[in-house]
């Protein structure tokens, strides 16, 4: 990979784009409820203005939801020829996971729609379902998802369906293709249960707070990015429910959808689940650790903002 990768200790670059003949790539952190396009409307103005290049092409390598934060990467001139190669390779995921309750786009951007009993989930029951989702599967993507149905965007497709009262997940294993993914890594950092964390849990990132429950959601940094937030992404609170939580990293493949994953958790133990939170920590050899913010990015395009 000859094209110029942006590390968080680069000085500005120069401002004649011929001076990178393959291209740039800038892994960025991409900000809690900003879309992937929302990134490279920000990153292409931007890098036009620094250029000079009205034609400059830019775009991103797999798309990441609104309500997910982690490593988004932008490729710039030439290097968007690799976002396909980029797309493919693996990716590590940590994802906050809600028990006892369903939404239709399985994660907080839509209100829980089903209640489930929750009781009996416990860490060590967590532990023990996971094991059976590792190795190739398949997988229904969620109706609320980019997959293209006959050319129609399936999101768009389930806000009809759910301002008709249909149940979605009968409607997406009938409309949406099964994608067969490998998940090769599961791991159970953090549980939480009747308000009690698990004995020894793990380090978890704090990306993966709540973000209805302050921590690293209330930082500056989420403020930030918070104020840049697209007013279109609702964000429900069900946070005062005191469901039972668990926080779990997986390692995956290409087109492995994590909201599905959560809800296919949720039945294996004989419930529901939605996200409440997830980060990409890693896409092929980027780790979110060495991501730029988007205004880290934006000031080595234009040192003067």
């Amino acid at each position: 990979m000859d094209a110029l990768i942006l590390t968080p200790d680069m000085a500005p670059l120069s401002r004649n784009i011929e001076d990178y003949p393959e291209g740039i790539i800038i892994p960025i952190d991409k900000p809690y409820r900003w879309t992937s396009a929302d990134v490279i409307r920000k990153v292409k103005y931007t890098a036009i203005r620094h250029f000079g290049k009205k034609n400059l092409k830019v775009g991103h390598a797999g798309t990441l939801d609104p309500l997910a934060t982690g490593v988004l990467l932008v490729c710039i001139g030439k290097a968007t020829k690799l976002a396909e190669e980029l797309q493919s390779h693996d990716k590590e995921y940590v994802a906050g996971i809600t028990f006892g309750a369903t939404t239709p786009s399985y994660d907080l951007e839509k209100e829980i729609d089903r209640f489930f009993p929750h009781e009996h989930i416990t860490s060590e029951a967590v532990s023990e379902a996971l094991p059976a989702f590792i190795g190739e599967q398949d997988q229904i993507a969620p109706l609320f998802s980019a997959k293209s149905v006959d050319g129609v965007r399936a999101y768009e497709l389930a806000r009809k369906l759910h301002k008709e009262g249909k149940t979605l997940d009968e409607a997406a294993a009938e409309l949406i293709r099964v994608s067969r993914i490998n998940i090769t890594e599961l791991e159970l950092m953090e549980y939480i249960g009747s308000g009690v964390a698990s004995e020894d849990p793990r380090p978890v990132p704090a990306a993966l707070t709540h973000p209805l429950r302050g921590g690293a959601m209330s930082s500056p940094a989420i403020a930030r990015s918070e104020s840049n937030a697209s007013s279109r992404i609702n964000v429900t609170d069900n946070s005062a429910l005191g469901l039972p939580r668990a926080v779990v990293r997986l390692a995956c493949s290409k087109g492995t959808y994590v909201r599905a994953f959560a809800r296919d958790l949720g039945e294996a133990l004989g419930s529901g689940a939605h996200l409440d939170a997830l980060q990409r920590s890693r896409s092929g050899i980027f780790r979110v650790e060495n991501a730029l913010s988007v205004e880290h990015a934006i000031q080595l395009l234009n040192p003067g903002i």
